[in-house]
C-alpha cells in the first residue's frame, strides 16, 4: 500500500507520531555542559577537603543541587549558543552563573541552612568556578572553530523570497561560522517584483527556474521565507521538490504581526506558535523569582522609608480636609480592577460625569505638599503596599485609571495588551521620559510601545536596570 492510497485521517495519524519540533544540541554544547558541571563539582570538593579535610553530607547535597540547577539554567539561558563571539558567550555564562548563585542563596535562606556552610569556601568556589568555566568555554569554542575551519564543508543554500525574513536569513546564515549553510542566492516568489539583490546576494530568478538552479549550483537545502498569505505557493514548492534530493525548510514570516511574548512549543506532535501570550503563564519559574524580589525589596523599602512616609502623611493631613491616602480604581494584571494606593496630593473634588481629568501645570486642585510629592514621585510610595499585597510589581507598565483605559483602548492599537503582566511602580516608559501627563495620543502611543517592548524583552536583569535608572529619570521631566 502506498501513502497516496491512505485516507487523510490515517496519513495525519502517521505524521503526528513524529515530533515536529526537535532539540538540536551539538556535541560541542554537550561537552561544554559536562565540563562546566565537572568544574563546579570538582572545585567544591577540593576546596571543602582542603578546608575541612572531609566532604560532609551538606556539601554533597549542595553539589547535586548545583549540578542540576546549572544544567537547567545554562540550557534555558542559551549559554552554549554558538552563533556569537567568545566574549558574548562568556557574558552569557557569567550571567547564568550569577543567577545560579542567587538561586542557591535563596534556597539557603528559605531552608535556613546557610549557616551550615563555610562562607570562605562558598565565596572562593563561586569566583573560581566562574573563572575556570570562562576559560573552558573559550578553549572549547576556539578548538571547535578551528576544527570547523579545517574540516568543515559548506552546504549550498537557496532562499525562496526576497522580503525582510529572507534578508535576515541571508545575513544570519552567511555570518554564522558554526553553520555549514552558505546562501548563494534568492528566488523570487510568483507575485514578487524585479528585485535583483538581497543582503549582498543575487536574486537568481523566479520559482519557475528553481529546479534548474538546484542542479546548476548543487543546492542541498532550500529555505522558504514567504509571508503567510502565500500558503498556496509554500505548499506548491514543497510538493514540487519532494523528488529532489534537497532539504526544504519553512521560515514562517510571522513578524509582520503585532506579537506579544511570542514563542514556539509543541503539544502531541503539533507545533504551536504563541503570537500573544502572557509571560506570567509561559515562564512560571521566572515570575516566581520576580515576585520574591518584588516583595523582598518592597518590605525593606517600607522599613527604610517609614520616617519619610510618616512626615508626608502628617503634611498631607494638614494641607486640606480629607484622608491621607488616595485609592483609585485602576486596571491590573489581566484587566482586573485593583485599588492603587497614593498619598493624596489634591483637594477633595468631584469628577464631572465620572471622568478622570489628568493633572496639569498650575492645576488649582493640587496642594502645596502635593506639588512637591508629585514632582518627586513620593506620592507613589504607598504603592509599595500594593507590591506586598501582590496586586502590583516594582517594575511593569504603569496602571492607568479605568476611565483612561476606556478612552485609549479604542484609539491605540494593542493598548490593552499592556495588562498581560502586573502593573508596576515604574517601567521602561518612565525611565525613557514618558511619565506624568500624556497630553496627546502620540505620547500615550509611545508609552504603550515601551510597555509592550518591556513585556516582550522581560528579564530580572531588565527589572534591576530599570530600578537603578528610575531615580535618575525623576529629574528628566517636570511632573505636575
Amino acid at each position: 500500500m502506498t501513502v497516496s492510497n491512505l485516507d487523510t485521517g490515517t496519513q495525519t495519524a502517521i505524521r503526528r507520531q513524529k515530533r515536529l519540533l526537535k532539540n538540536h544540541e551539538s556535541l560541542t554544547s554537550l561537552f561544554q555542559l559536562a565540563a562546566d558541571v565537572f568544574v563546579a563539582a570538582t572545585l567544591l570538593f577540593l576546596l571543602t577537603w582542603i578546608k575541612l579535610e572531609s566532604f560532609p553530607p551538606a556539601y554533597r547535597v549542595l553539589t547535586v543541587i548545583a549540578a542540576f540547577s546549572l544544567w537547567f539554567i545554562y540550557s534555558s539561558r542559551g549559554v552554549y549558543r554558538q552563533s556569537s563571539s567568545c566574549l558574548r558567550g562568556c557574558i552569557r555564562l557569567s550571567g547564568a552563573w550569577g543567577i545560579l548563585m542567587l538561586l542557591l542563596l535563596l534556597i539557603g535562606f528559605v531552608t535556613k541552612t546557610s549557616e551550615i556552610f563555610s562562607r570562605e569556601i562558598l565565596l572562593i568556589w563561586a569566583v573560581s568556578v566562574l573563572i575556570f568555566q570562562n576559560i573552558s568555554f573559550c578553549i572549547v569554542s576556539y578548538l571547535s572553530k578551528k576544527y570547523k575551519e579545517s574540516f568543515g564543508h559548506h552546504l549550498p543554500v537557496i532562499i525562496v523570497g526576497t522580503g525582510s525574513v529572507a534578508q535576515h536569513l541571508v545575513s544570519s546564515l552567511n555570518k554564522n561560522r558554526w553553520l555549514p549553510d552558505k546562501v548563494i542566492g534568492c528566488v523570487r516568489s510568483l507575485d514578487n517584483d524585479d528585485t535583483v539583490s538581497v543582503a549582498n546576494v543575487d536574486v537568481l530568478g523566479g520559482l519557475e527556474s528553481i529546479r534548474e538552479l538546484i542542479k546548476k549550483h548543487d543546492i542541498r537545502r532550500i529555505y522558504i521565507a514567504l509571508p503567510m498569505r502565500a500558503s498556496e505557493q509554500i505548499e506548491g514548492v514543497n510538493i514540487d521538490l519532494l523528488d529532489e534530493n534537497v532539504d526544504v525548510i519553512w521560515a514562517p514570516d510571522i513578524f509582520a504581526l503585532n506579537l506579544l511574548n511570542h514563542s514556539v512549543r509543541e503539544v502531541a506532535g503539533v507545533p504551536l506558535i504563541s503570537l500573544n501570550e502572557s509571560p506570567l503563564t509561559s515562564s512560571k519559574a521566572s515570575m516566581v523569582l520576580k515576585d520574591v524580589m518584588d516583595r523582598t525589596i518592597a518590605a525593606v523599602a517600607l522599613c527604610m522609608l517609614a520616617p519619610l512616609m510618616l512626615w508626608v502623611a502628617y503634611k498631607v493631613k494638614r494641607s486640606s480636609p480629607g484622608p491621607v491616602f488616595f485609592k483609585q480604581d485602576r486596571h491590573g494584571w489581566d484587566g482586573k480592577v485593583i485599588k492603587v494606593w497614593k498619598f493624596r496630593s489634591m483637594k477633595l473634588h468631584d469628577e464631572a460625569h465620572g471622568e478622570v481629568q489628568q493633572a496639569t501645570k498650575e492645576d488649582p486642585r493640587i496642594t502645596d505638599i502635593g506639588r512637591l510629592i508629585r514632582r518627586t514621585s513620593i506620592d507613589e510610595l504607598p504603592q509599595l503596599i500594593n507590591v506586598l499585597q501582590g496586586s502590583m510589581s516594582l517594575v511593569g507598565p504603569r496602571p492607568h485609571a479605568v476611565a483612561h483605559n476606556n478612552y485609549y483602548s479604542d484609539k491605540i492599537n494593542a493598548y490593552l495588551a499592556r495588562h498581560r503582566i502586573k502593573p508596576g511602580m515604574t517601567g521602561l516608559a518612565q525611565i525613557n521620559g514618558y511619565r506624568g501627563e500624556t497630553e496627546t495620543i502620540d505620547k500615550m502611543e509611545k508609552r504603550v510601545e515601551y510597555d509592550l517592548s518591556y513585556i516582550n524583552n522581560w528579564s530580572l536583569f531588565l527589572d534591576v536596570k530599570i530600578l537603578i535608572k528610575t531615580p535618575i529619570s525623576l529629574f528628566s521631566k517636570e511632573i505636575y
